[in-house]
């Protein structure tokens, strides 16, 4: 399996970095299986100002892998939900996946869950209309450890 990182530098050597901000899954490195999701994030990154970026290339090592705490979320479910508000809402959550993979939160999704933190919507409707959206996947590399199954193949050049 292939996975992708958008990033404005190259990214040989993926490492766990603490976030400047709540995001999903917590702490760690991310990515996609979805080149054009890594392509719009390094988009992001670069901004109105331009320059350039790298949609960088890992393989999966699925031998690895299959000897790590996965959580794996198929889907927004209840469960998810909890686990996200929980990373984005509460400083002091941790949990100890080795990796979490599930569903990103972009745009779109950011304001569905404002909606949802003003009391506009209740958690059942939230979910319901998550799943109207089609939704790329993430992946969180949380652990060291987990950072030892995924090959870094090459960093292809994004120009803004």
């Amino acid at each position: 399996m292939i996975l992708y990182h958008g990033s404005i530098e190259q990214v040989e050597q993926p490492e766990i970095r603490d976030a400047n901000r709540a995001l999903d899954y917590g702490k760690g490195f991310y990515t996609t299986t979805s080149e054009e999701q890594a392509t719009l994030w390094v988009k992001r990154k670069l901004g109105k100002n331009g320059g350039k970026g790298y949609v960088n290339v890992y393989e999966l090592d699925e031998t690895v892998f299959a000897r790590l705490d996965v959580l794996n979320f198929t889907s927004p479910t209840e469960q998810w939900l909890d686990f996200v508000m929980a990373n984005r809402m509460d400083k002091d959550f941790e949990h100890n996946h080795d990796i979490v993979i599930g569903p990103v939160a972009n745009d779109r999704v950011y304001a569905a869950f404002a909606l949802y933190e003003g009391g506009l919507l209740n958690k059942a409707e939230l979910i319901n209309e998550l799943k109207t959206y089609v939704l790329v996947d993430q992946w969180l590399f949380h652990t060291d450890r987990s950072l030892r199954c995924i090959i870094f193949k090459e960093a292809v050049e994004v120009i803004l």
